[in-house]
């Protein structure tokens, strides 16, 4: 059984904790739970064989408004721990026998991930032997291994470049000694090749053609829900693969013939037997918006009493998943018993309380996720990695702008975020997106126009201000524009 949790086993809780610090603010509860989360997987793969199965995933609700971090919280973790990971909203599930999505496809997807995910791996793994049999290949449309093809080689024109083909010097010459050259030829066609000096030529290679544009008509809720592999029933039936022909550079070939080499490299059984066994041992499935599905106060205007016995259903569907099963993809059997489910939810008109009551049983921590604040808002817009203040410089740099955030000028931008929240609607983070554009949507314009490469710019409170102040201390104009 492979350890599809190495690549964690070197962070305790703690370490997890501080990856998280680098891209989310606050929300140390939650943070900390999922970390204690992610390091149970390993301690479970490191247990007694006779207790790995009897250990359970502690899944998790997470509770609390939009844009406090839910999401990011599930997604970097999932990034962290390199697991399957997927993203499914509660709401667009419905019982069996409703029109809508049954909840066994988010493990069907799930495993589709977990399977090109693994297959990407062992792609990399084979890069270099891929690699270079794709230039042996290409060595033999230049130098073709038959002398009877030997005319073959020197497509336009290419014949008057010295060593491009073998010719026959002396009509005595032996076949030992023609063989010496063409290796000798193909040799110094190998060093033009690594230097990289026959890239701009071009040659006609044999590819195979793509034939996905045949699965599409079936659309996103066809025969895929039957585990059915469409595409190896008609690839069987069509007799193999087929190929075409294609005139390209030598550098363009290089990288199609060592696409195909891996393909034909990776043995795809063996990709599917650890994808499965990645899915099962170390899967997270984030059930966004579990509060929908939540029986609640229910109104006229939210569907009444026909959408709560569907949403009823949901839970009830989704129980047996939970709980663990065996779902029937086309890669094989998926077990979902030790499957980490992460669900999260506003609750608003719902409470956790009001899911049924063998759901609740199987979603034991619960975590609430704390309101942001303008200091929160500051210091989501300077420190994380991915912080926004770092992604708009990152764009004016690529037209050779440089825009300078002074302290004073972030502090106000995350004081007018935190007033429109409060005075509108409290869209959390999500906010600092909308003031930040609106802000910056002219200079953007501008450049490189009217604000040509090599300026700077600097952001300062009076700036943002004399931009926002008048939208923000409007509601009629703030709850359209921010």
């Amino acid at each position: 059984m492979p350890d599809v949790t190495q690549h964690v086993e070197d962070l305790t809780p703690r370490q997890i904790v501080d990856e998280l610090d680098n891209y989310i603010i606050g929300q140390d509860d939650a943070k900390k739970n999922v970390a204690i989360a992610l390091r149970n997987r390993w301690r479970r793969q490191n247990a007694p064989k006779d207790m790995r199965d009897e250990i359970v995933p502690n899944n998790i609700i997470m509770i609390g408004p939009t844009g406090v971090g839910k999401t990011e919280i599930a997604r970097r973790l999932a990034r962290l721990a390199r697991a399957p990971f997927i993203k499914v909203e509660a709401s667009k599930f419905t019982e069996v026998g409703y029109v809508g999505r049954d909840v066994d496809s988010m493990i069907r997807d799930l495993t589709d991930i977990a399977v090109n995910m693994v297959e990407k791996e062992h792609r990399e793994e084979v890069q270099d032997r891929a690699r270079e049999l794709a230039e042996e290949r290409i060595l033999d449309i230049l130098i073709p291994p038959d002398e009877d093809t030997q005319s073959q080689a020197g497509g336009d024109g290419a014949s008057d470049e010295p060593g491009f083909t073998v010719r026959d010097t002396d009509e005595d010459e032996s076949e030992g000694e023609q063989t010496s050259l063409r290796e000798r030829t193909r040799e110094k066609f190998r060093d033009k090749l690594e230097r990289g000096d026959l890239d701009d030529r071009e040659i006609e290679i044999e590819v195979t053609s793509d034939s996905q544009s045949m699965m599409q008509m079936f659309g996103p809720m066809g025969m895929e829900e039957m585990g059915v592999n469409l595409e190896e029933l008609f690839g069987s039936l069509g007799g193999g693969q087929k190929r075409k022909t294609r005139r390209v550079t030598v550098e363009e070939a290089r990288e199609i013939l060592t696409q195909e080499e891996a393909q034909k490299l990776i043995d795809m059984d063996q990709v599917k037997e650890d994808a499965l066994e990645r899915v099962q041992q170390a899967g997270i499935v984030f059930v966004d918006e579990i509060d929908k599905v939540a029986s609640g106060t229910r109104t006229r205007d939210e569907g009444g009493q026909g959408a709560g016995v569907s949403r009823q259903g949901v839970q009830r569907d989704l129980l047996p998943i939970v709980e663990g099963s065996t779902v029937t993809t086309k890669h094989g059997m998926v077990e979902t018993d030790h499957i980490l489910f992460v669900a999260s939810g506003a609750f608003h008109a719902s409470k956790p309380s009001d899911l049924i009551p063998e759901l609740q049983g199987r979603f034991p921590i619960r975590v609430e996720l704390n309101n942001l604040d303008e200091d929160d808002f500051y210091e989501i817009l300077t420190k994380p990695k991915n912080a926004l203040v770092k992604q708009y410089r990152a764009l004016f740099r690529s037209e050779d702008v440089t825009i300078e955030f002074e302290k004073e000028g972030v502090s106000e931008l995350a004081r007018i975020a935190a007033e429109v929240n409060a005075d509108v609607e409290n869209i959390g983070a999500r906010r600092l997106h909308t003031v930040l554009t609106t802000l910056l949507e002219d200079l953007l314009f501008d450049v490189p126009e009217e604000i040509p490469p090599g300026s700077k710019i600097t952001i300062d409170a009076d700036m943002v201000r004399d931009r926002l102040s008048s939208i923000a201390s409007s509601r009629d104009l703030s709850q359209y524009i921010l």
